[in-house]
């Protein structure tokens, strides 16, 4: 690793394997301002804000210089105010400036740099060709006319995800971000992950947005509103109320939510259980009848859609288990049927997940029952962080009050699915013959937990010898199967989850970086220590659900298939 001393506008910075010289600016306590870096991407250089100019004058970026020994450079001379404002300027002016109606008003990258640098006119026209806004995905919203070129959302598709559904089109001053042909989203093979909204700096790229459909329901006297809340929801959601990551306000948010006017608030940890349940079951059958191996998972939907699209041969693979979200949804269906016609109401289920493709997941036909879908409005952890400061709460102030039951109910094992090895985890914990705490205390140090993008357990099940793998990063599933396909590896449960880092890294939660997305899973497992019980099959409402229901109701209830 690379050692040394540089010099930051006159101060003495040391480094030490720091990769480029970006990050020693940072690290002097000095805020860069940048469009296109992400430490987790690689380099682009393509926004020019991150320039500094060095002692004979010469301006580079500083996102691309590798730090050198002795190096010395300025950040915030005349002539790169100057620079960084004629881009701004620039940008602005080939902008659509609809800035109090856009998503993304008061998060807006553009915005801010724009304010901080004191951008107040710009001079130049806009005489770019009209675009039209692409509202096709049930996942996220294209308007072309906020693009800034950035890249972002290139990097991310194509280097994290591995699908390269956008990329640049057309050159110079015609250059566009857009899906090959021009066609919309919902033509392409988009797996509506998400993550290019994540990383969008401006409003080009926002999540589909699903706030106003919520707060009818709960204004109708004539609905029940039923919300369901999802693990990784509840270590995020209180970022944006001051309080770290990692921080679980379950308790806050369920007092909010009642607040707010919901009637009832449940935990999906409680389908969850279900889930660890049937799909452990489904792996032991496996187990029993010979494959087929790998058993993949079921929970993550923009994996299912993936390989629906590219790679279907894997289909007789995935478990037939529906995700918690949906199990969860059709117990609530089957729960409320007689009540609704009792009290002339019907009921309103809203789940809040940190995902964006379970609102591709609620749209698909197979969860759809009488013309209505199970789940009737998936919401963003940031779009209910939006309704609740919109409702003017304060989160951090609310008293904490549990779930309702039954179905507020849920295991330890449950609540780690939303960091990656977690759904893995919660199916050894069921498979184990050994069911002791000294069991659990070192599947803690197994390779199941980890930040690695892929990962490899070993486990004796019974008179078997059971290999696992976890993947995080859709691009890593992908060299997996190649893998598999080349006959180089071989496993017999593989989960995996599309966005870095599990559901704590979902598009839907608010944007962080590695750090804060490791932090959120150590508040998932110090929860999961924290809680009652840490395995499945001891959540006694779980149980008494699962014994009113035959073998094929079971089966009917909470699996579905994905071959059709």
């Amino acid at each position: 690793m690379t050692k040394g001393i540089m010099y930051i506008d006159g101060q003495r910075v040391p480094f030490d394997g720091e990769p480029n010289v970006l990050s020693v600016i940072r690290k002097a306590g000095i805020e860069m301002p940048t469009f296109c870096y992400y430490s987790d991407l690689s380099v682009y250089g393509a926004c020019r804000m991150c320039v500094v100019e060095d002692e004979r004058g010469k301006i580079e970026t500083s996102c691309s210089m590798k730090p050198r020994d002795g190096l010395s450079i300025r950040t915030n001379t005349a002539r790169l105010l100057k620079h960084r404002r004629m881009i701004l300027e620039l940008l602005l002016a080939s902008h659509n400036c609809s800035c109090t109606t856009c998503e993304k008003s008061g998060d807006c990258r553009l915005q801010e740099l724009a304010m901080r640098f004191g951008v107040r006119r710009v001079r130049f026209g806009d005489s770019r060709e009209e675009s039209t806004l692409d509202d096709s995905s049930p996942a996220v919203v294209r308007d072309p006319s906020k693009c800034i070129l950035c890249g972002d959302c290139v990097r991310m598709c194509e280097e994290t995800i591995g699908m390269g559904i956008i990329d640049f089109a057309r050159r110079g001053y015609n250059m566009r971000v857009s899906p090959a042909f021009g066609r919309n989203l919902s033509e392409t093979h988009c797996i509506s992950c998400g993550q290019c909204a994540a990383v969008c700096p401006t409003g080009a790229i926002t999540i589909y947005n699903q706030i106003g459909k919520a707060w009818r329901a709960i204004h109708d006297p004539q609905k029940r509103v039923v919300v369901q809340i999802a693990p990784a929801v509840r270590v995020a959601v209180g970022e944006a109320f001051g309080l770290p990551a990692g921080q679980n306000v379950l308790d806050q948010l369920v007092t909010a939510l009642k607040f707010m006017g919901v009637d009832e608030v449940y935990d999906t940890t409680f389908g969850a259980d279900f889930t660890t349940i049937e799909e452990s079951q489904e792996f032991l059958a496996r187990l029993e009848k010979g494959g087929p191996f790998p058993m993949f998972t079921s929970c993550c939907p923009a994996w299912v859609k993936y390989l629906e699209n590219e790679n279907p041969k894997y289909l007789k693979n995935i478990s037939t288990c529906k995700s918690p979200m949906e199990m969860f949804a059709a117990i609530i269906r089957e729960h409320y049927q007689k009540k609704d016609a009792e009290d002339g109401r019907s009921t309103f289920h809203i789940a809040i997940m940190p995902c964006t493709a379970k609102k591709m997941e609620a749209a698909r036909p197979q969860f759809y029952h009488n013309g209505k879908p199970d789940v009737d409005v998936v919401l963003t952890t940031q779009e209910i962080i939006n309704m609740i400061k919109e409702s003017g709460i304060q989160l951090p102030q609310m008293e904490l009050e549990s779930p309702d039951l039954p179905f507020g109910l849920g295991s330890g094992a449950a609540v780690i699915y939303g960091s990656s090895g977690g759904v893995a985890e919660s199916v050894v914990r069921y498979c184990l013959p050994d069911k002791s705490k000294n069991t659990l205390r070192e599947l803690q140090y197994s390779p199941l937990r980890g930040n690695e993008a892929i990962r490899e357990a070993t486990v004796q099940v019974g008179e078997r010898e059971i290999k696992l793998a976890v993947v995080h990063g859709l691009i890593n599933a992908q060299k997996l199967l190649k893998e598999i396909d080349a006959g180089t590896a071989y496993y017999d449960l593989v989960e995996v989850m599309t966005c870095p880092s599990g559901c704590v890294g979902g598009a839907g939660q608010p944007y962080g970086l590695k750090q804060k997305k490791q932090d959120r899973a150590a508040g998932l497992y110090a929860a999961d220590r924290a809680a009652p019980f840490k395995r499945a099959e001891k959540n006694p409402v779980v149980l008494d659900f699962l014994n009113n229901y035959t073998p094929e109701q079971r089966h009917e209830l909470l699996h579905t298939s994905y071959q059709g």
